[in-house]
């Protein structure tokens, strides 16, 4: 949230050195992310008054002006579409400079010399608005600078507040903060705050609207007032569009422009209606079925049950803590409005918008909670600061109200003992009252410690340890002293009967992978394409559109980091990561650990001796078969052709063990890597990790002090017959001569009929108490083939 400290300064007083408010800030549990001027320099830019407009003599689309800055009147040339006699703009005097260092000179315009330049708020960089010239007030000081006029001086601190802390998205909560931390006195009603006070302004009417509220705690009170604008006016006054441009938000309309003021003063989100198109009166509930709005946006939504709004006879006219309706929106000619001040359960706004695919500023205060105690005072703010802008006629303040469920904050117990154990810093009781007090607590002394009752704005305090944190914030945290943990540690059992997942991440390292780690929740679009047609468990309260789901596989999540790491021109990636991996089955959800990784780009790095080739299928399977080795069970593994909807056909493997599926290898589909625009084949794998951890226990076995005898053989199989069989039936012919079969060679072509193949094999035998004979290496390759072409079919290739 962006804050100025001009602003901040009303509630406050001076609040000292900037560096040192930052600070403190910070250090408090508020980083301030960024501290910057208001604006820029604007070395010689003065506030000037067009006396005169003419049509230019050479050029259709430009004026010649006359200027009056102060001193002298000038002739400057303009193209601003809404330059006009009488207005007061900003004026660049010759030999000025503007941001970007562009110094403005006398210059020729179509054979008319102009006298420096008329400026926009674009030119300025004040808005992104360059359609005309800025305009500013009447009465501004003619010739005083620019920046001093809109006082450009001032500091705006850019906060990074965390979510627990709604009470802090305004103005007047960073003022409680400051007040609490500096030992300031509490901010009470900001200076010149009420002059309009009462429920009978000056220039009243006797004026209501009917407000029902039918949505039981989910609105428990609604402050609402009729009022008569006297006078249109086109913008708001220069010092209310430099607040709310201090604070990143765009000034609209005067009406608009109040309500967002208010709202950013005072933490309570304000909405107007244009009354001449209210329908009787307004109800508070939920929605019913089948009800659409068109918000003000121009988008139409559905609305579902457990959707608050506004309605009036008509219908819906608002989601409520979120956005209002197109049909009861303020115009320029609007003359007539209800403003509306209302507080709703943070529960009931959030998760709406994101749903809606919508993040307004009302919705983040209301789903973190804005004081229930704020709307009366919001409105009348709002009222005080129109009859300034536009002069109003204003009916009396209304709040309905639903005594029972306005919330109450419960009184929280702190004990003396607990704090100093957490706080690991021993404080006199009357620090802790002291700073309990200054953050405007109700604090009442028992014998172990306090009860502490939270201000209304504060939803955050309702534990023992939110206490305690608060008094840490307030007395400082660098006053607490390091001191030395102490920890009792008891030697852990390390068995062989699992491989450690440091050792697997560590050898996948090795072979060039690099380790992520991704968010546990991911695009649902993007999920049903890995896991098409699987259930998948939604994310109550997401914190975007694209994040809904948890991740039923870990592939979403590494083929996004290839994409971002494809696009910043990397050419080789490996990348793997471990973690938890969701499923919905009978209605219940199931996580199970797994190991995956991805594999994009070239084999190996550039090298002058050796052409780049893509990484492939059988490069992935290799690490994962080193990956399972470590098991000491590489043998039982099977990797068996398969269909996979992620897959490329005819590239996918099922990694099974025991006859159960255990992982995937295989190349990306091609669908899916085009719509990832990855531009270049993708290799995945998933393991489940407790199958690929779970480990043979070492057994010694002594060695053969006989010669080993190697015997080669070639034999014809059909193309089906995949070279992992051959193996393990001549494994098992050999018997336990046979100490390791490999596969040397496989050939496809003349002398060997389509849709067989050749596969050599070579057969290392060995016994432990003899050598072997030729005979006895004879027998065996006779046992082998026998059964090799009983069950394979396979022939001896001649």
């Amino acid at each position: 949230m962006l804050i100025s400290l001009d602003w901040l300064g009303e509630w406050v007083g001076p609040v000292g050195p900037t560096t040192a408010l930052a600070e403190r800030l910070t250090m408090a549990g508020l980083e301030v992310e960024e501290v910057a001027q208001a604006g820029p320099p604007l070395e010689g830019v003065v506030v000037a008054r067009v006396v005169d407009v003419r049509r230019h003599p050479n050029a259709e689309r430009l004026s010649l002006c006359t200027v009056d800055d102060g001193g002298e009147r000038r002739e400057v040339v303009c193209g601003a579409p809404n330059v006009a006699p009488g207005l007061l703009v900003p004026y660049a005097r010759v030999g000025s400079r503007l941001p970007g260092g562009r110094e403005i000179g006398a210059a020729e315009i179509r054979g008319i010399t102009s006298a420096g330049m008329l400026c926009s708020a674009k030119e300025l960089e004040l808005s992104d608005d360059g359609a005309g010239l800025l305009v500013l007030d009447d009465g501004a000081p003619i010739g005083e600078p620019l920046a001093r006029y809109l006082g450009l001086d001032d500091t705006v601190f850019d906060i990074n507040i965390t979510p627990n802390r709604g009470d802090c998205f305004s103005v007047l909560g960073i003022a409680r903060e400051v007040a609490a931390l500096l030992d300031l006195p509490p901010p009470g009603a900001r200076r010149g705050e009420g002059a309009a006070g009462g429920d009978r302004p000056v220039g009243s009417l006797d004026a209501r609207f009917p407000v029902t509220l039918s949505a039981g705690p989910a609105c428990s009170r609604f402050a609402g007032r009729v009022v008569h604008l006297e006078r249109r006016v086109a913008r708001s006054p220069m010092w209310l569009r430099e607040r709310l441009r201090r604070a990143g938000v765009r000034a609209i309309h005067p009406v608009v422009d109040v309500t967002n003021y208010v709202m950013l003063e005072l933490g309570q989100p304000l909405h107007a209606y244009d009354l001449t198109k209210l329908d009787r009166a307004i109800d508070v509930r939920f929605a019913r079925a089948g009800e659409k709005l068109v918000l003000l946006d121009g988008r139409e939504v559905d609305l579902d049950p457990d959707m608050l709004v506004i309605a009036d006879g008509s219908g819906p006219v608002g989601l409520a803590g979120i956005m209002g309706g197109e049909s009861t929106a303020v115009e320029p000619e609007t003359s007539q409005i209800f403003l509306e001040s209302a507080f709703f359960a943070p529960s009931t706004i959030a998760g709406r918008a994101r749903r809606l695919g919508l993040h307004t500023e009302a919705s983040q205060r209301f789903e973190r909670g804005v004081d229930p105690e704020g709307q009366a005072r919001a409105i009348e703010r709002a009222t005080e600061l129109l009859a300034e802008i536009c002069g109003v006629r204003a009916g009396p303040l209304v709040v309905t109200e639903r005594t029972e469920d306005v919330p109450r904050r419960s009184p929280v117990p702190l004990r003396r003992q607990r704090l100093t154990a957490l706080l690991g810093l021993p404080l006199d009781d009357g620090e802790v009252e002291q700073a309990l007090r200054r953050l405007q607590m109700g604090v009442t002394p028992q014998d172990d410690g306090w009860l502490v009752v939270p201000p209304a704005f504060r939803f955050d305090i309702a534990i023992e340890e939110d206490l305690v944190e608060e008094v840490g914030r307030v007395v400082g945290y660098d006053r607490i002293p390091q001191t030395p943990a102490r920890v009792e540690e008891a030697p852990a059992s390390a068995g062989e009967s699992r491989v450690l997942l440091d050792r697997q991440i560590d050898l996948l390292v090795a072979r060039g992978y690099h380790e992520i780690i991704t968010y546990g929740f991911v695009d649902p679009e993007l999920d049903a394409l890995v896991t098409p047609g699987a259930p998948q468990v939604e994310v109550a309260n997401p914190i975007s559109a694209d994040l809904a789901v948890m991740r039923q596989s870990l592939w979403p999540g590494l083929l996004l980091a290839a994409r971002q790491n494809l696009h910043r021109q990397q050419t080789r990636l490996k990348l793997l990561e471990t973690g938890t991996e969701f499923s919905l089955r009978g209605g219940e959800v199931h996580e199970r650990q797994a190991i995956a990784g991805v594999a994009v780009g070239e084999r190996r790095a550039e090298h002058w001796d050796e052409a780049a080739q893509e990484v492939d299928f059988y490069d992935v399977k290799g690490d994962v078969e080193a990956l399972l080795a470590l098991t000491g069970r590489a043998e039982e593994f099977r990797f068996e052709p398969a269909e996979h909807p992620a897959l490329a056909p005819g590239r996918t493997a099922r990694v099974s063990a025991g006859g159960l599926t255990v992982g995937w290898i295989g190349v990306l589909h091609p669908q899916i890597e085009k719509r990832l625009e990855l531009r270049r084949p993708a290799v995945l794998f998933t393991l489940d990790l407790d199958a690929a951890s779970a480990a043979r226990k070492p057994a010694s076995k002594p060695y053969s002090r006989f010669p080993f005898v190697r015997r080669d053989l070639a034999v014809v199989v059909d193309e089906q017959v995949p070279a992992e069989r051959l193996v393990e039936v001549a494994r098992e012919a050999g018997g336990s001569l046979v100490q390791r079969v490999v596969v040397f060679d496989v050939y496809r072509g003349p002398g060997v009929d389509s849709g067989r193949k050749s596969i050599a094999l070579g057969l290392i035998l060995q016994d432990t108490y003899r050598t072997l004979t030729d005979a006895d290496a004879d027998d065996t390759v006779r046992s082998v083939t026998q059964r090799l072409a009983r069950e394979l079919g396979a022939r001896i290739r001649t």
